[in-house]
């Protein structure tokens, strides 16, 4: 440390290979460092980035060589683990490289829709979920009752009208008409308790009311949808999609698979002993062994 501490310049610590530490019988020396030096550093910040990273590098080279002494026993399943952790690695990246250079990410609405017709059953909701309209308006305007008749209307010029006063005064409008969402959630829009049931609002697509100190709330709910039927489509294509890039990425797969180990057979790359391919066993380890003698 004090030879690194007299340099000034990065080029003049490469220069030489000289020792900068020892421990847990390897040593440390200037050429294995020189990828880990940023750039630029040059002085006082050059000599405190070594004198760490050497401290660091001490301190692995100890903890290493313990672990070593006490589990030498283990050796030989952590080579194990090691060396079939490297073949998944590489296995994987084969796979990844074949997947990426085939798979199409595109999937049309036809698809979709017949994956979810195919599975519906495997799809529950787990919670009731609604469509619906909620606006919330101060306890004093005069005209309520106008806009409840207005909200309550098929007729689009009606309800037209509805969003035009809704606009002019500001009102607060939550429409989930065109989505559907967690009727808890939709309940937390008006003022209610979580210690109360509110399933009952769930009876009617009417105009409904509740009110607090301040506020006006009318409500609608259009559509309901409760615990164990299936989940509307509209709330799984996001996960249909991966479902099926998933089908997609596993078919190259295989299919890569069938062609590598046709090409090896064809070429005399593999030999099955005691039958074709497949989950056959040898009838004996003996005639297997004969075999490959042959």
């Amino acid at each position: 440390m004090l030879l690194l501490a007299g340099c000034r310049e990065l080029p003049r610590y490469f220069a030489s290979d000289t020792t900068i530490a020892r421990a847990g019988g390897k040593e440390l020396r200037l050429r294995d460092v020189r990828s880990v030096v940023p750039k630029g550093l040059s002085g006082e910040d050059s000599v405190a980035f070594m004198k760490l990273y050497v401290d660091r590098w001490i301190v692995k080279q100890l903890k290493l060589e313990e672990a070593e002494t006490l589990f030498s026993s283990s050796a030989g399943d952590i080579d194990k683990m090691v060396e079939e952790y490297r073949q998944a690695l590489l296995i994987r990246q084969l796979d990844q490289h074949y997947v990426d250079r085939s798979i199409d990410t595109l999937f049309t609405e036809e698809e979709i829709t017949a994956y979810y017709n195919a599975h519906k059953s495997d799809f529950k909701l787990d919670r009731t979920i609604v469509k619906g309209r909620i606006v919330q308006f101060g306890a004093g305007y005069r005209q309520a009752a106008k806009l409840k008749t207005l909200m309550a209307s098929k007729s689009k010029t009606q309800q037209q009208d509805f969003s035009d006063i809704c606009e002019k005064n500001n009102f607060t409008v939550s429409d989930f008409r065109e989505q559907w969402i967690d009727f808890p959630e939709f309940l937390s829009y008006l003022p209610t308790l979580r210690s109360q049931n509110y399933d009952s609002v769930l009876a009617s697509t009417a105009v409904q009311e509740m009110r607090d100190s301040h506020w006006r709330y009318y409500f609608q709910i259009d559509a309901v949808m409760r615990v164990g039927e299936p989940i509307p489509l509209e709330r799984l294509r996001s996960n249909i999609r991966r479902i099926l890039f998933n089908q997609r990425k596993g078919e190259i797969i295989r299919q890569h698979e069938e062609e590598l180990l046709q090409h090896a057979e064809e070429n005399g790359e593999v030999k099955i002993f005691g039958g074709k391919r497949g989950l056959q066993e040898p009838a004996s380890l003996e005639s297997a062994n004969d075999e490959n003698k042959s």
